[in-house]
C-alpha cells in the first residue's frame, strides 16, 4: 500500500479525537443525544480546521448500528464502510468540479430512493460556494423539505459567497483557527507516535507557519520528518522550510530600536544568504513589533500573543525599555516602508531604505513633553527681558491721532478706535498687567515714547488685595473740568472691551466647517471635499479637485448663505471664490454674495449703532448677519424689503 501522509493518517475518526472546536463538537453531540439533528448543516472556516472531517463523523454517528449515538463505534459495518470511503449511502460531491445545474438534478433524482444498507442517505457537498446560481436555485426546494431519509452537509471556506436563501435553510457551524498551544501539543504528540524526537523551538516554528490550520501544519511536519529523519533540530527546520528563526527577527528588531545600522546590515546579509524571502521577513518583523505594542498596553499579553515563555519574557523586557510612542512610530514607519518594498523592483534596497528611515526616527518625544519643556523655559525667563525678547504685537486697528488721549476717545469721530492692547504676558500675568503702562506721549508731539518697565516687586505689592491703587508713572494729568475718580487708574485699562484676535483661514478652517455643519450640514459636507483654502486680499479662495464638488455651492442662494457664514465666523468682509484646476465651471457671478456684505457694512454704519458707541464709549465687537441671529423685525438698512434684520453686538 502507498504511503499515507500525516494529514490522512491522523484524521480524527471520533468526536473525541477532534483537535479544538469544542463548542461545535459539543453542540453536535447534544443534537445526536437528544435526537435534534437538523436535516441540513453547513460547516465554514479556514482551510484545514476540520469541516469535512466533522461531516464524516456526523455521517458515521447517524448511520452507526449502535445509534444514532454521540460517538460512532467505528466497529460496525456502516462505520467501517464510511471510514474506508466505500459506503454506498454516503455521497461526497466536490462543489468545485460538479457545480452545474445538471449535476444537482442528478443528485435530486438519486435521493428519491431509500438507503441501500444504512439508516440514512448522507449527501456531503464540499466547497459548496462554488456552485452556480442556477444550481443553488435548483437545490432550494429540496433543501427546505428533503425526504425523511436524507441529510445534507455542506462545507465551505467562503461562507459569504453562499446565497442567503441557502443559509436560511441550514444550521451553521463556524470553525475557528486552532490556538497556538493546542497545535503545538497535537504536533508533539504525533511526533512521539511516529517515533521522532523534535525540539520545542522547531515545533513552535512549524505551528507559527501553520497559521491555525491543522492540515497545513501536518504537511510541514511530514516534510520535516522526511528531511531530518528520527531527530528534528531547529536549524534543520529553518533550512528545509526557508524560515528565519524568531531569535533572528528579535535581534533585527532590537537593532532597529537601538539604531545600530551595522548590526542591521549584518543580519540582513545573513538572512539573504540563506535564500530567505523578503515578504516573509517583513511579515515576521511586523508581527514582532505588534507583539511589542501588545506587551506595552496589555496587562496580560500571554493571552493575546502566541509565544513561548522565553519569547514573551524577551518581548516584555524590550517593550519596557522603550516608550509607547517610539514603538508605535517605528511600527508605522516599518508598515509603510515594507509595504512599498514588497512591490519594488529592488526589494532588498527598498527594505534597507525602510530600515534606515526607521532608525532616523527611532526616538519620539511626546508633544506634551515638548510643551512642558517650553513652559519651563518661559517660566525661567526674567520679566524685564520679555519686551525685548517678545515684542508687543502691532495693533489690530489704526491708532488714534497723537493729540488724542491714550484711553478714551475725545469725539464721536474717533469713537470706534480702540487703544493699543498691552503686550500679552507670557510668564507672570499678574506682574505683567501692573508693570506695562500705556505708552507715554512726547510733549513735543514727535511721537510715542517706549515705556520704561518698572521693577516688578512694587507693582506686585500694589496689586495685592487691600493695597491702594498706584498711579502709573508719569501718566498725563486728566482735564481740569473733569476731576479724576479715585479708582480711575485701575479701571481705565478695562474700560474699553479687549480686542478680539482675528481668526486665520487655514488655522480655523476645521472650526468653521463645524460651525457650518450646525446650520446647514450639506454645505459643510461640500466644504470638506475642498483640497485647500487660502486668503488672497479680500477673497476667500476655496479650491476643489472636481467641479462637481462645488456645483451646488455656486448657486446664488447657496453662495449668499455661505457668505453669511464666513462673515459671521471670521468677522471680516470676505468674498468667496471657487477654483478648479483647468476649469471655469465653478466661477461665480460677480453679483453673488454681495447682499450679505452690503448688509454687514450697513449695520456697521447704522446711525443708531454709531450713537450708541458714542454715548457708551464702546466699540463694535462682532456683526452677525446669519439667519440664526435674525429677528422678524423689518430691517431698515436693506433696500429690498426683506423682513430679516442682522444684529450688531457691542
Amino acid at each position: 500500500m502507498s504511503y499515507l501522509v500525516l494529514a490522512r493518517k491522523s484524521r480524527p475518526q471520533t468526536f473525541a479525537e477532534v483537535v479544538g472546536q469544542k463548542p461545535v463538537v459539543r453542540t453536535l453531540q447534544n443534537a445526536l443525544s437528544q435526537n435534534r439533528v437538523p436535516h441540513a448543516l453547513i460547516f465554514s472556516g479556514v482551510r484545514g480546521t476540520g469541516k469535512t472531517t466533522l461531516a464524516r463523523i456526523m455521517a458515521k454517528a447517524l448511520n452507526c448500528e449502535q445509534g444514532p449515538a454521540a460517538e460512532p463505534c467505528n466497529a460496525c459495518r456502516s462505520c467501517r464502510e464510511i471510514t474506508d470511503g466505500i459506503s454506498i449511502d454516503l455521497q461526497e460531491v466536490d462543489g468545485a468540479s460538479n457545480r452545474g445545474i445538471q449535476e444537482i438534478r442528478e443528485l435530486k433524482e438519486k435521493i428519491r430512493f431509500m438507503p441501500t444498507s444504512s439508516r440514512f442517505k448522507i449527501i456531503i457537498i464540499d466547497e459548496v460556494h462554488m456552485l452556480t446560481t442556477e444550481a443553488f436555485n435548483a437545490l432550494l426546494k429540496t433543501l427546505e423539505e428533503p425526504p425523511a431519509h436524507v441529510y445534507f452537509m455542506f462545507a465551505t471556506t467562503e461562507l459569504h459567497k453562499v446565497p442567503v436563501t441557502i443559509l436560511s435553510r441550514c444550521q451553521r457551524y463556524e470553525l475557528k483557527r486552532l490556538g497556538h498551544r493546542e497545535l503545538a501539543a497535537h504536533f508533539s504528540r504525533l511526533a512521539e507516535l511516529e517515533g521522532v524526537r523534535i525540539e520545542p523551538e522547531a515545533v513552535e516554528m512549524i505551528v507559527r507557519e501553520a497559521g491555525g490550520s491543522v492540515r497545513d501544519g501536518l504537511s510541514l511536519l511530514d516534510q520535516v520528518f522526511s528531511y531530518c529523519g528520527r531527530e528534528v533540530r531547529t536549524a534543520e527546520v529553518v533550512e528545509v522550510l526557508g524560515l528565519v528563526s524568531h531569535r533572528v527577527v528579535g535581534d533585527l528588531g532590537v537593532a532597529l530600536l537601538r539604531g545600530d545600522l551595522e548590526a542591521i546590515y549584518t543580519l540582513l546579509d545573513e538572512i539573504y544568504r540563506h535564500g530567505f524571502d523578503g515578504r516573509r521577513l517583513s511579515n515576521d518583523l511586523l508581527a514582532w513589533f505588534r507583539a511589542l505594542v501588545v506587551c506595552k498596553v496589555s496587562k496580560n499579553p500571554g493571552q493575546v500573543l502566541e509565544a513561548t515563555e522565553d519569547e514573551l519574557a524577551l518581548l516584555m523586557q524590550t517593550a519596557d525599555a522603550h516608550s509607547l510612542e517610539t514603538l508605535t512610530a517605528m511600527f508605522q514607519l516599518l508598515l509603510d516602508g515594507l509595504e512599498k518594498a514588497a512591490f519594488s523592483q529592488q526589494p532588498r534596497l527598498a527594505l534597507e531604505l525602510a530600515f534606515i528611515r526607521a532608525v532616523q526616527f527611532r526616538d519620539v518625544t511626546p508633544v506634551a513633553d515638548l510643551i512642558a519643556r517650553f513652559d519651563r523655559m518661559l517660566a525661567d525667563t526674567p520679566l524685564d527681558t520679555l519686551p525685548a525678547a517678545v515684542p508687543a504685537s502691532p495693533p489690530l486697528r489704526p491708532q488714534p491721532a497723537a493729540t488724542d488721549p491714550p484711553v478714551r476717545p475725545a469725539s464721536p469721530a474717533t469713537s470706534r478706535t480702540v487703544p493699543e492692547p498691552p503686550s500679552p504676558p507670557l510668564a507672570r500675568p499678574e506682574s505683567a498687567l501692573t508693570s506695562a503702562p500705556e505708552p507715554k506721549k512726547d510733549p513735543t508731539g514727535a511721537g510715542t515714547v517706549r515705556p520704561v518697565i518698572p521693577d516688578p516687586k512694587p507693582a506686585m505689592a500694589a496689586a495685592t488685595p487691600g493695597a491702594p491703587p498706584s498711579e502709573p508713572e508719569a501718566a498725563p494729568p486728566p482735564p481740569a473740568a473733569e476731576p479724576p475718580a479715585p479708582a480711575a487708574p485701575t479701571v481705565a485699562p478695562t474700560a474699553a472691551p479687549a480686542e478680539v484676535p482675528k481668526k486665520r483661514i487655514r488655522q480655523h478652517w476645521d472650526a468653521f466647517v463645524k460651525y457650518v455643519r450646525e446650520r446647514q450640514p450639506w454645505v459643510a459636507a461640500s466644504l470638506q471635499m475642498a483640497d485647500s483654502v487660502d486668503r488672497k486680499g479680500e477673497e476667500l479662495v476655496i479650491r476643489f479637485a472636481d467641479s462637481a464638488d462645488c456645483s451646488l455651492l455656486k448657486q446664488r442662494n447657496n453662495i449668499d448663505a455661505l457668505t453669511e457664514f464666513v462673515l459671521d465666523f471670521f468677522q471680516e468682509n470676505l468674498r468667496i471664490r471657487f477654483e478648479v484646476p483647468g476649469s471655469n465651471a465653478c466661477a461665480l457671478d460677480p453679483g453673488n454674495g454681495l447682499a450679505p456684505l452690503q448688509e454687514r457694512r450697513a449695520l456697521a454704519n447704522d446711525p443708531l449703532v454709531l450713537t450708541a458707541l458714542d454715548v457708551f464709549t464702546g466699540q463694535v465687537g462682532e456683526i452677525r448677519v446669519g439667519p440664526r441671529y435674525r429677528t422678524s423685525t423689518p430691517a431698515p438698512i436693506r433696500p429690498s424689503g426683506d423682513d430679516e434684520q442682522g444684529v450688531a453686538e457691542e
